[in-house]
């Protein structure tokens, strides 16, 4: 090999071992993140049923990460992936193209400076410059999806496309009971995990894991998820885009 051949190769190694340490960097310090001073009173109060620390260790989310939040809605998920990904990432927080005015308030914050509002239809929920994503979640909306006029399929291929090969499709919701299907979605706010599960296969991800650390054994299924009793017992699914 000649010495400018050899030049050239070092240079193809070192860029390729650059991308990768870059790939690779480390997770921030959630639980530093989630006691951040500038975060609200009504967020810290829904941290208590979220269990935020877990939720941001099972999205294994990363300084520089491109990520999308689905049915963002007021925003808590979002800034929460904003603080995460900082400066160097972005986050598209996706809600209805009628917007959300509570989110619209909350991107008025320092914390959200990274944040891109994608106000779409669910079924074409990113805008065409949202490609090679990182990590996609979509936290307790999706059977919400299933009392609108909203394509699955069709928006679950749309996350598909939109996702980098080997990114991550996180879906957290309610858990209904099992062979429920979609069929109480609007009457008890939940959905059964298989059929939820089975549609995300459909569009061609992969099941890695499940978190399980919104579990509640002790809740039958058969009370209105925000009117229940007890806690909900929630399901949080991790896909991946082969």
């Amino acid at each position: 090999m000649t010495r400018k051949k050899f030049s050239r190769f070092f240079a193809v190694i070192a860029l390729a071992l650059i991308a990768g340490c870059a790939a690779l960097a480390p997770a921030p310090d959630y639980q530093a993140l989630i006691a951040s001073a500038d975060r609200s009173d009504a967020d810290r109060t829904t941290d208590k049923r979220r269990n935020p620390l877990d939720l941001l260790r099972f999205y294994d989310v990363r300084p520089g990460m491109v990520a999308a939040d689905i049915g963002a809605f007021g925003g808590y998920n979002a800034e929460l992936l904003a603080r995460a990904v900082g400066a160097s990432g972005r986050v598209y927080a996706h809600n209805p193209p009628a917007g959300n005015p509570r989110m619209a308030d909350r991107m008025k914050l320092p914390a959200l400076q990274n944040v891109i509002a994608a106000n779409r239809p669910f079924d074409d929920p990113l805008p065409p410059d949202a490609r090679n994503l990182d990590l996609v979640v979509f936290n307790f909306a999706y059977h919400d999806t299933a009392n609108m006029d909203v394509d699955r399929a069709k928006m679950n291929r749309a996350i598909f496309t939109a996702l980098k090969s080997g990114g991550t499709y996180i879906v957290a919701d309610h858990a209904g009971r099992t062979g429920s299907g979609f069929s109480e979605t609007k009457t008890l706010h939940r959905v059964d995990e298989a059929a939820l599960r089975g549609e995300v296969e459909t569009a061609g991800f992969r099941f890695v894991s499940e978190g399980g650390f919104l579990r509640n054994a002790q809740d039958p299924r058969t009370a209105p998820s925000g009117k229940n009793p007890v806690s909900n017992d929630e399901f949080v699914l991790k896909f991946v885009k082969p």
